[in-house]
């Protein structure tokens, strides 16, 4: 399967640089995938589309202050973006410097001094003398949003990057379905007689990369810490039991259910997932979801044209440019089912 398929051409002026006002006031795409049928909506009228018995499930991770600034020993500028906390002193970072770090090197991080450990994958190993990296994420750390805003974090962003639900940290990038969500709307899906639940996987960097292989099954996916307990998969059976729907907040909630039940059946799942959904993958679990518009020839909109079909996606896609929709992280919405 070509990765051309999924490209398609935004506007620059549709790129989302900044949230909408009120987070439920965002615009919504609601797709039918039974019929293909179209219909706009704003946020907060998503409650019309959950019924009481269904299942919605969310991805509680918080985003980590993950980017932070430094120093070689020369005076050299450093661009760090947490990846992965290995300890309290020991993480995975990737490193913007005008060369290569050598292996053993003493850098600073803000004023903190760090040692190279090794480096693999284009990633370094860094390595905290007599401090502790979430503490130093705390105090010198940046909220890292993504490149095609094109701007650096503002005070504000502190808190409109995080959902509001959000309570494990451990994110370098929002679980942006989840940022259309309040109390008040979560308070109403609640009183409707859905239930809510939350699962968590952290996001990684890899989810911002487009594929570059030619053919998408050559692509290697990036993997990610998920965690989906046994409390989540009893309430799964449940509403499947019932003939009630499973409804998930974001791509990254589909797959961190979807990796549940990869053998067909839900089972309590925590560890690494490299779960790719493209186009002919079963959906085991989700019966519809909410989510953004994807970049182009990302892994995340081949999932979502997997869950509806190519030609929907792109359909939808085409009128969300037409109709001005914004787009990525902090644009608007789409409601799948």
């Amino acid at each position: 399967m070509k990765t051309d398929i999924f490209d398609y051409d935004l506007p620059e002026k549709l790129i989302a640089r900044y949230p909408a006002k009120e987070r439920d006031q965002s615009r919504l795409l609601v797709l039918d995938r039974q019929t293909g049928q179209l219909s706009n909506h704003i946020f907060t009228e998503i409650i019309h589309y959950i019924e009481a018995g269904d299942l919605v499930v969310f991805n509680n991770s918080r985003v980590m202050a993950a980017r932070l600034f430094g120093q070689k020993s020369t005076g050299a500028k450093l661009e760090f973006l947490i990846e992965k906390i290995i300890d309290d002193q020991i993480f995975i970072s990737h490193i913007r410097a005008n060369k290569a770090l050598k292996i053993g090197s003493e850098i600073l991080i803000a004023d903190v001094p760090a040692q190279v450990l090794n480096k693999q994958n284009g990633l370094y190993m860094l390595k905290l003398h007599d401090s502790d990296v979430w503490q130093l994420m705390n105090l010198h750390g940046h909220i890292p949003l993504p490149p095609y805003m094109k701007r650096q974090d503002e005070s504000f962003d502190a808190e409109r990057y995080q959902t509001v639900y959000s309570k494990l940290l451990g994110s370098v990038a929002a679980p942006t379905a989840g940022l259309h969500f309040t109390q008040a709307l979560l308070k109403a899906i609640r009183e409707k007689g859905a239930e809510t639940a939350y699962v968590t996987l952290h996001v990684g960097s890899g989810t911002f990369k487009p594929i570059q292989a030619e053919n998408i099954y050559e692509h290697v996916m990036h993997s990610e810490l998920i965690n989906v307990p046994s409390s989540i998969c009893e309430l799964v059976r449940k509403t499947k039991a019932n003939g009630k729907r499973v409804i998930a907040v974001g791509t990254t909630s589909v797959r961190s259910l979807e990796s549940a039940a990869q053998s067909g059946e839900i089972k309590p799942f925590y560890g690494e997932s490299d779960i790719f959904i493209y186009p002919g993958k079963n959906f085991h679990v989700v019966d519809a979801m909410v989510t953004n518009f994807h970049l182009p020839k990302s892994t995340l909109i081949m999932l979502v044209s997997a869950f509806a079909s190519t030609d929907m996606i792109k359909q939808a896609y085409r009128h969300a440019i037409d109709d001005n929709y914004h787009f990525y992280s902090y644009g608007d919405a789409m409601f799948i089912y």
